[in-house]
């Protein structure tokens, strides 16, 4: 049975099967590049939040990727086992502890992060310039009015 909308909700859940096509689409495409050397997905985003970032309290970088905290320490034992990870205690807050890349994992990623880049390059050509400052802007403020939407349904 075929709801019934308004032109403007019709438009609004159109908006989001595009969008949602678009990022799974532009998404595999990047995912895909980051398996090199080996690494899945989620461990590359690590390595990759830690070599722009620098070092990150472990919570925060679980925040950033969308991941529970588990993941994260799972994830971040796995790069320590393979010597691109180390963690450091925080020296005033005992409950915190920070990951940051080794020598050798920042080595790697300055060897692995321009293929990264070129991957989300190629992944978004099909956009000039002015488009993809559009859709930042675009993007930007229909994020921040979801978040927006979201405190609200929360109270």
């Amino acid at each position: 049975m075929k709801v019934l909308h308004d032109r403007d909700t019709q438009l609004a859940m159109h908006l989001y099967r595009v969008f949602a096509k678009s990022f799974k689409s532009v998404n595999e495409h990047v995912v895909n590049g980051s398996k090199i050397e080996g690494f899945n997905p989620t461990s590359f985003a690590v390595m990759e939040v830690l070599f722009y970032k620098g070092r990150q309290p472990i919570q925060q970088i679980g925040a950033q990727l969308l991941l529970q905290s588990g993941n994260v320490t799972y994830v971040v034992d796995k790069l320590v086992a393979k010597g691109y990870v180390r963690r450091r205690p925080c020296p005033e807050d005992r409950r915190v502890i920070y990951a940051e890349l080794t020598t050798t994992g920042e080595q790697l990623m300055q060897k692995l992060y321009p293929i990264h880049e070129r991957h989300i390059q190629h992944a978004l050509g099909g956009l000039n310039e002015e488009e993809k400052q559009q859709l930042i802007s675009l993007l930007a403020k229909m994020g921040k009015h979801a978040e927006l939407a979201q405190l609200i349904v929360r109270q």
